[in-house]
């Protein structure tokens, strides 16, 4: 074997151990994410990110143990409209746990609900907090991060060859060298390397290559503040109001449900509660710097913008209230349209979609980078809760006669928002 050949093959393997072991990280990363990401964007609108605190819905916890058919809890939750009209004892007597009707999620397949029973069970039985769940917590510390690590990754593979190839290049130098001494040939002097315009000429480029990438990742970041996290006049924790005490997001952002945008809720609606609740006595609170914040002080605050008096809540006039100056945290462009009540009315879409685990953040900060890519993906991704049949899914897509006929005709299994028009320009650009 040649020295060359040697080194490739030296090179080869070490690039290979690098890129398994990184694919390998990355899918056991996926993997434990999934059921998280699932119960987050479909479930924790109702039920308790606990799984056992009764919130809208019952606690999850233990859940697979209650159905002997797992087929059965499958189509429950799938379609638990449907499998109540079949006359299935069990889910007759599961509706009756709560007077909410429960979602239909019809875009669910079999392994993303094993997923998401999953990650209830070991959420419920503490194998996700516990010492045990170390694993769990590198699996999401490394989906967190992923996207710092692959650059870096892709940066050492790139230096790994980068030096392969010089070394490859001196050595079929160094051996065509010793090949004419040995045929007696002359060799011609060395170009030195300053004024070796191939060298030169490939240099110049990758810099140009190298450089080009950057500044593009830069100009495409402009603007985007994924992981924006300001300090606010008052401090609000959605984990203390939406988390602990369940207030339904709709109870403050009511205008999602009707209009495009969500709206900030006015002191009045913050009144409603804290007209009574005077004094903070929930769990400890800190900022992102970790100082202890006083709840209470915090609801004084909100007295002063009421110009509510607690010591004479008779005397208080709403009239008398002035604006809290929140600082806005998810900015769009001015060309881009985004309509809320045609996500969460129309199309069921979760607030934690687009909002992350809102239920668990003190100081909200932005979860998603809302980029155009990151939306068309999603539209390309997100099924339709079509109108299959006459029995279920939204009667606003029974107009779209081509697609049942595909759908009956087996050419579709479903629709996504792609198939409707969602990644045509006028969708969301004015």
């Amino acid at each position: 074997m040649t020295i060359s050949k040697y080194i490739s093959n030296r090179l080869f393997l070490i690039i290979l151990t690098l890129f398994t072991f990184s694919k390998f990280n990355v899918t056991i990363a996926q993997d434990d994410a999934e059921g998280k990401q699932l119960f987050i964007s479909k479930c924790q609108s109702c039920h308790s990110g606990d799984m056992k605190t009764m919130s809208t819905g019952p606690g999850l916890f233990g859940v697979q143990a209650q159905w002997s058919d797992q087929g059965k809890l499958h189509e429950w939750i799938r379609n638990n409209q449907k499998l109540i009209a079949s006359g299935y004892p069990q889910a007759v007597e599961t509706s009756k746990l709560t007077p909410n009707v429960m979602s239909v999620f019809q875009d669910l397949t079999d392994p993303q609900i094993d997923a998401i029973l999953k990650y209830i069970d070991d959420k419920g039985s503490g194998k996700l907090d516990a010492k045990g769940g170390a694993a769990a917590a590198a699996g999401q510390a490394a989906e967190e991060d992923s996207t710092k690590q692959h650059p870096l990754l892709y940066g050492i593979i790139t230096l790994i060859l980068a030096l392969g190839a010089v070394i490859l290049l001196y050595v079929n130098s160094s051996l065509k060298k010793i090949a004419d001494e040995a045929d007696g040939k002359k060799t011609p002097a060395a170009v030195p390397f300053l004024r070796n315009k191939v060298y030169l000429a490939t240099i110049a480029i990758l810099l140009f290559i190298v450089s080009g990438y950057f500044n593009t990742k830069a100009m495409i970041n402009m603007n985007r503040q994924k992981n924006y996290e300001p300090r606010q006049p008052i401090f609000y924790s959605h984990r203390v109001h939406a988390g602990i005490n369940q207030i339904n997001c709709l109870y403050c952002h009511g205008n999602a449900w009707e209009s495009k945008t969500a709206a900030i809720p006015s002191v009045n609606v913050c009144m409603n509660c804290h007209k009574n609740i005077q004094k903070y006595s929930g769990p400890e609170l800190k900022d992102q710097e970790g100082n202890v914040i006083d709840g209470t002080a915090e609801i004084a605050k909100l007295y002063k913008y009421a110009g509510f008096n607690p010591q004479a809540p008779e005397a208080w006039n709403p009239n008398d209230a002035k604006p809290i100056e929140w600082t806005k945290i998810h900015n769009l462009p001015d060309h881009v349209y985004f309509n809320h009540s045609q996500h969460i009315r129309v199309g069921n879409v979760q607030c934690q979609t687009c909002h992350g685990e809102i239920t668990a953040m003190d100081e909200v900060h932005q979860f998603a980078e809302l980029s155009m890519g990151w939306c068309v993906n999603c539209h390309r991704n997100t099924k339709v809760n079509f109108n299959v049949d006459s029995t279920s899914g939204n009667k606003f897509y029974s107009i779209y006669e081509k697609f049942h006929d595909d759908i009956k005709s087996g050419k579709m299994d479903s629709v996504t928002v792609k198939d409707i028009g969602g990644t045509e320009c006028q969708k969301c650009h004015y």
